[in-house]
């Protein structure tokens, strides 16, 4: 497993957003102690995305760091939740 600080759009380190990686090629968003967005297979594919139910739009920091990490706005991310190329789930 590894952790990296999530970086902003400028390449700076931020506080309490972290990228994490485990040993299945799955690629994790934490912000602060909860785990926001996996990206299962992410290095192969086919690549599945994974939102906790409860917190993927939990604030607007945290939306704005989620769209970082996924490269997308948040209208893009509710549609592919909506067309079901994203599964809302209990990921906490």
């Amino acid at each position: 497993m590894k952790v990296t600080h999530l970086h902003n759009r400028n390449g700076n380190k931020v506080k309490n957003q972290f990228v994490v990686y485990d040993d299945s090629d799955n690629k994790f968003f934490q912000s602060y102690d909860t785990i926001i967005v996996m990206e299962e297979n992410f290095i192969e594919g086919p690549r599945k995305v994974y939102l906790d139910e409860k917190y993927w739009d939990y604030s607007v920091t945290t939306s704005k760091y989620r769209n970082i990490f996924l490269e997308e706005s948040s209208k893009e991310t509710a549609k592919k939740i909506e067309d079901g190329t994203y599964i809302l789930t209990n990921l906490n």
